[in-house]
């Protein structure tokens, strides 16, 4: 395998494992993870971009980080995107800017585009990536169980979801000279055989909320409320 050119030094990678991005928790994981991106934000203001396995999942946490923290610029990649809306979505990345655009996991923004420096300071990425489950990838999992000895699920599903997820983080480090800060967001990601399957040279942490940003998340919440 290649080395990588970068070094654990340039990337901070923190591992959120109080939340999960289960399809049955994700109504409840949203104000969670829209208060992740908010602490993230006002602790180091630039360029973020948000990945979610969905559509539905990014309108589950836009609608409340606008509702409580307004502050935060934010726009988003929309169903079906003509090649003028993703241009314009990617020129939000302003050098010196600062916001959050949202994207799904695996679409065009997840690869192939570069913000190097100041145009991206960092990434969230709530969801493990995972192709969904239906009768094509689950004949494709039965064929791989009896190919690698019952690895079919790790085959089908779990090394492609990394695999998305890892090109998604990979947008924030794209120079030498790039520093950033990536979240992975979701219970598993702490489980250490898919911590085994994130590059070498990440060195990734167990993270979670301080009290003291909870409380201040929660008195601002019950100042705008009704």
């Amino acid at each position: 395998m290649e080395a990588s050119p970068f070094v654990a030094e340039q990337l901070s990678v923190r591992l959120v494992g109080g939340i999960s991005t289960r399809f049955a928790d994700r109504q409840a994981s949203a104000l969670p993870i829209a208060r992740v991106i908010a602490q993230q934000y006002h602790a180091q203001r630039g360029n973020y971009l948000a990945f979610f396995s969905s559509y539905d999942y990014l309108q589950m946490v836009l609608p409340l980080l606008a509702q409580h923290h307004p502050e935060i610029p934010t726009w988003e990649q929309s169903r079906r995107m003509g090649e003028a809306e993703r241009a314009a979505f990617i020129a939000r990345f302003e050098p010196g800017g600062s916001g959050v655009g949202f994207a799904v996991l695996g679409g065009s923004f997840g690869e192939g585009i570069d913000l190097p420096g100041d145009r991206l300071v960092g990434a969230f990425v709530a969801t493990l990536g995972l192709p969904q489950i239906n009768p094509v990838n689950e004949q494709m999992r039965q064929r791989m169980d009896a190919a690698f000895d019952g690895a079919g699920y790790d085959y089908t599903y779990l090394f492609p979801g990394i695999r998305k997820v890892v090109q998604a983080a990979g947008r924030v480090i794209r120079t030498r000279e790039d520093r950033g800060t990536v979240y992975l967001i979701d219970d598993r990601f702490t489980r250490p055989a898919v911590r085994a399957l994130l590059p070498g040279w990440w060195r990734p942490v167990r993270w979670s909320p301080t009290p003291v940003a909870h409380s201040q998340l929660h008195a601002k919440e019950r100042v705008q409320e009704p």
